[in-house]
């Protein structure tokens, strides 16, 4: 237990000693009378302190901490005076979500478009008129992974997404295969009829959030890096991790995109925040060899239908 009493404690006696003082002239206090005790295991209350229980705010561990000096060396906080009370309170309270933990996001349709299932799936795509499916992958773990699907691309109508691990194409097992030897079974396929079995983003998983009474969810990004969290947050009590790259915000593709349209992305996605994130070394590794223009120019950024 602390020797002081705290600045809140101070604040809450005052405000209380104030108020009977505004509301002495229309009652008056009944006599405080203790009930005779039966086995007292202690000694008796006295009901009528002879001193007050608290200092004075002047007098708080010797700091001046009169509302005068709070309010010109504290400028978030300001003074307002009812009823005979002087108050300090804060210039912003946060919006009242019990503890920021996780919310019950069953009928959130961010959080429905970002599912992360980790299942697998067969799609059937074609070809377009230039012959081509819309698709980059990358090698990893000696595993193929989707790092690019092309704007309105046969792949992106088929649900193709970042991430994505291709199994088998064509029930060709490509496990080993190399970047190249993967693009060249999409060239050398049928126009119509490729069959691609996929795993659902292996790598990936989502956090959702609350925002507070300023529009925020608690963490910094760079270059859609997360680089820091913002203690006592919701990002912080719902598990999001620094070092993670940023690839959907409520199932919207925001690879390619600058950091202002993210936060554009954020700030326009409600209350509740979902967010996907991949461990960003592994990021780092699917699109070290793709030029950052094509990711910018050419990567499918359409929400996904559920």
């Amino acid at each position: 237990m602390s020797l002081y009493p705290t600045l809140e404690d101070m604040k809450v006696d005052h405000m209380m000693k104030a108020q009977m003082q505004a509301e002495s002239p229309y009652f008056t206090p009944q006599p405080f009378v203790l009930p005779e005790p039966m086995a007292p295991s202690a000694p008796a209350f006295d009901p009528s302190p002879s001193g007050p229980i608290y200092p004075s705010l002047g007098d708080y561990m010797g700091l001046d901490l009169s509302n005068k000096m709070i309010e010109n060396n504290v400028p978030e906080y300001t003074v307002s005076t009812k009823a005979n009370m002087t108050v300090s309170t804060p210039a912003e309270t946060p919006r009242a979500v019990p503890n920021m933990v996780a919310p019950l996001s069953g009928q959130s349709l961010g959080l429905q478009r970002a599912h992360v299932t980790n299942g697998i799936r067969e799609l059937t795509l074609c070809k377009d008129k230039n012959g081509r499916v819309g698709l980059r992958v990358h090698s990893v773990n000696n595993g193929i992974f989707v790092c690019l699907v092309s704007q309105e691309s046969p792949a992106a109508l088929a649900g193709l997404r970042f991430g994505d691990q291709i199994l088998s194409v064509n029930e060709e097992c490509v496990a080993g295969y190399t970047m190249d030897q993967v693009h060249k079974l999409f060239r050398n396929a049928d126009v119509n009829g490729i069959k691609v079995v996929v795993r659902d983003r292996p790598f990936e998983r989502t956090v959702t959030m609350h925002k507070d009474s300023s529009g925020c969810i608690g963490f910094q990004f760079k270059n859609g890096k997360i680089i820091a969290l913002v203690k006592d947050t919701s990002a912080a009590r719902n598990g999001l991790l620094i070092d993670h790259q940023i690839l959907e915000i409520n199932g919207k593709n925001v690879v390619g995109l600058k950091d202002k349209q993210i936060t554009t992305e954020i700030e326009n996605g409600g209350d509740i925040i979902t967010v996907t994130v991949i461990p960003s070394y592994i990021y780092d590794h699917m699109v070290k060899k793709m030029s950052s223009s094509l990711l910018k120019t050419l990567m499918d950024h359409s929400v996904p239908d559920v």
